[in-house]
């Protein structure tokens, strides 16, 4: 037997039902909150893993989230599934007006602005820094920055190339290093900000983006830090009685080895 969507919003009631489960008749949109949040990382995962069958697995259970919060809806009166699925495909071919309508475009950077026009027409923004402060302050920063200045380079107020951007990240970082040692704590955080979005900017100039490049950073880096970890075991050493020359030079040797591979 192969289920449908039909099947997963029929599903989804009957969980919700009189006769259902207690904990899904308990939630709220506000409780599922962290679960929608979850499921969205996971599917990033899957993506990373490059497994087919963990990606379809994950998207599944994002859909579900969809379908939750659509049900709890329908049950307060306020829409259902179907009023989420004909608003997306309404907003879809409202804002491609090239596909679906007589507009003509010469490229990504046509389409990039005629939907920012037409969302903010759509939103009744009067300005381009309204535009930014609907940017949700709920995104990761390094996304919400992302994001920002996406809206700011549309309008022109950007650098000409990446050198630009560069530059400004060795200003910002002079600029943390002539006050870090000052012990002013907002001053310093406000330049490590700072340097942080320039950062972000250079990102932005080289098509990365800054979000997925530190996770696989981090990833990275307790890669390397398990192989140091591990070789420390293997010569009977503890990491806590070990120098930092000592872990260091394990390190460089488990980078060396990785690079091989």
């Amino acid at each position: 037997m192969r289920y449908s969507m039909k099947d997963l919003i029929n599903i989804m009631a009957r969980l919700r039902g009189e006769h259902g489960c207690p904990w899904d008749k308990a939630q709220t949109h506000e409780t599922l909150k962290p679960f929608l949040l979850e499921e969205a990382y996971e599917v990033i995962d899957a993506i990373d893993g490059g497994d087919p069958g963990e990606l379809s697995e994950e998207l599944g259970d994002l859909l579900l989230q969809i379908v939750f919060h659509s049900r709890i809806a329908e049950e307060n009166g306020r829409f259902c599934f179907d009023d989420v699925v004909d608003g997306i495909c309404k907003k879809m071919v409202r804002r491609h007006p090239h596909i679906f309508g007589d507009l003509k475009v010469s490229g990504t950077a046509d389409v990039l602005k005629n939907w920012e026009d037409i969302k903010k027409e759509e939103k009744e923004v009067k300005s381009y820094a309204e535009t930014m402060d609907k940017v949700p302050e709920t995104f990761p920063a390094l996304m919400r920055a992302y994001k920002v200045q996406e809206k700011a380079a549309r309008v022109g107020f950007d650098w000409e190339n990446v050198d630009g951007a560069l530059e400004k990240v060795y200003e910002e970082l002079q600029e943390l290093k002539e006050v870090y040692k000052s012990g002013n704590g907002e001053k310093i955080r406000e330049e490590i900000g700072d340097l942080l979005f320039a950062v972000v900017n250079v990102a932005r100039f080289l098509s990365v983006n800054p979000e997925l490049a530190l996770r696989e950073a981090t990833r990275k880096f307790i890669r390397r830090f398990k192989y140091v970890e591990e070789a420390a075991t293997k010569i009977d050493k503890k990491l806590h009685e070990m120098t930092l020359e000592d872990m260091d030079r394990l390190w460089n040797e488990g980078k060396i080895k990785e690079k091989k591979l």
